[in-house]
């Protein structure tokens, strides 16, 4: 007499479901694999309908063509797949260039070759301190490919800045925390290594007599209301030359902060959304921004009228004699050659923008006020920026207080009693 046929719980290509002893429920199926290959992979479900989701997810994606990250992928395979899958759907795309070049010349060299799942803190320690101390000419294997530097004997020394290492270090960091996401790790072994937070860049910001200096040789520059924005808002490069003329009233006085003009890779010239939500603002306009704007756009009429149908309208404000978008890379070029001319130090674009800040600090305006029209998006941002700031102003108020102590001690009785009644 034959036994029954049991019937089949899951259907072919389901993979396999079962609770673990530490009361997990665990689901196994194979995917198509960053490398090409179908592998196994598992996910963990705290029920058995949380694992079988996750599972059938994964399976989708795989039967869609969209490669899937297992385990035992070596970290390299794991963070071109992270780069590609993932990354690039949640990343501008200049920042996912700056991603993707930190992986090839730092994170592929140094850990590609390791198992994802081997690796730990120790090894990602070891690697960052390497980055630290080794010239990059020697860490991607310049050295033997162009002889030179320690191929040759003669180490250039060179070394990372520790903004960079921290950089690829957050980068190691996002990749790993997603495969955290997705099952594929019991946790982010990046996180468990600290690294020395590096000093902030220190700006340069225009004192208000320099300001004045500038803005007077910068008078007879078409890009004057320009750079009258920049040092009156502190509105980013971006926002400046991405700014339309429906974005302002000029009637009112305001401005509507929408856009951000960036050149990428693929696109070139590109206006992209604001930096984060809270860039997208409206904004107070000064007076003088106002009438510049006004003989800004007198000037950009005539230079219409001059080309005819050769000028190109794309409806912004700042643009070249022809009417094109202006390419950042030159904006700065002109701003230094600007300095130069004003005989003032040379200073980044972006220290405008931190000149507004610092200058309106020192003359009392609220944290909050100087927050909302830079766009930050929490003022513990705006605060840290500008710790130094509020520290000389600090030190000012309390020189203030005491000079009038010590002229309250040092004067008479009388006279003393006289100040309080005041």
């Amino acid at each position: 007499m034959t036994a029954p046929k049991r019937n089949k719980v899951r259907a072919n290509g389901e993979g396999t479901i079962y609770q673990r002893k530490d009361g997990r429920w665990e689901a196994a199926g194979y995917v198509l694999a960053a490398d090409g290959t179908r592998k196994r992979v598992r996910v963990y479900g705290t029920t058995r309908k949380n694992a079988a989701d996750k599972l059938t997810e994964k399976i989708a994606d795989s039967n869609r063509g969209l490669p899937v990250a297992t385990a035992d992928s070596t970290v390299g395979v794991y963070l071109t797949y992270w780069l590609n899958s993932v990354a690039i759907h949640r990343l501008r795309e200049n920042t996912h260039t700056r991603y993707a070049t930190c992986i090839r010349l730092y994170l592929q060299p140094g850990l590609g070759t390791k198992k994802l799942a081997r690796l730990t803190a120790r090894d990602v320690r070891t690697f960052l301190d390497r980055l630290r101390t080794t010239c990059p000419c020697c860490t991607q294997g310049l050295d033997i490919i162009h002889k030179r530097c320690c191929a040759i004997g003669e180490c250039c020394t060179k070394v990372l800045s520790a903004l960079t290492v921290t950089y690829v270090h957050s980068v190691l960091k996002s990749a790993l925390e997603h495969a955290v996401r997705e099952d594929e790790l019991p946790g982010n072994v990046a996180r468990n290594v600290k690294t020395i937070t590096p000093r902030s860049r220190r700006f340069q910001p225009l004192t208000a007599a320099e300001a004045r200096q500038f803005f007077q040789t910068a008078r007879a520059d078409r890009l004057h209301a320009l750079y009258e924005l920049a040092l009156r808002t502190g509105l980013r490069k971006g926002e400046l030359l991405g700014l339309c003329w429906e974005d302002l009233d000029l009637d009112a006085g305001t401005a509507n902060i929408r856009r951000s003009l960036q050149r990428t890779r693929t696109g070139g010239l590109t206006a992209l959304p604001t930096k984060t939500r809270a860039s997208e603002r409206r904004i107070a306009l000064p007076a003088e921004c106002v009438q510049s704007l006004k003989n800004h756009r007198e000037r950009q009429e005539a230079d219409r009228s001059g080309i005819g149908a050769g000028w190109r309208d794309k409806g912004l404000v700042f643009t070249t004699p022809t009417g094109g978008p202006l390419d950042p890379a030159n904006v700065t070029r002109r701003f230094r050659g600007l300095l130069d001319q004003a005989g003032l130090r040379r200073i980044r674009f972006h220290d405008l923008r931190h000149s507004t800040a610092t200058l309106l600090l020192e003359q009392g305006v609220d944290l909050v006020v100087i927050k909302e029209l830079l766009g930050h998006a929490h003022i513990g941002v705006t605060a840290g920026v500008y710790a130094h700031v509020r520290l000389h102003l600090q030190r000012q108020a309390t020189n203030t207080l005491g000079d009038v102590l010590r002229t309250n001690i040092d004067a008479p009785a009388d006279q003393s009693a006289a100040a309080v009644v005041r």
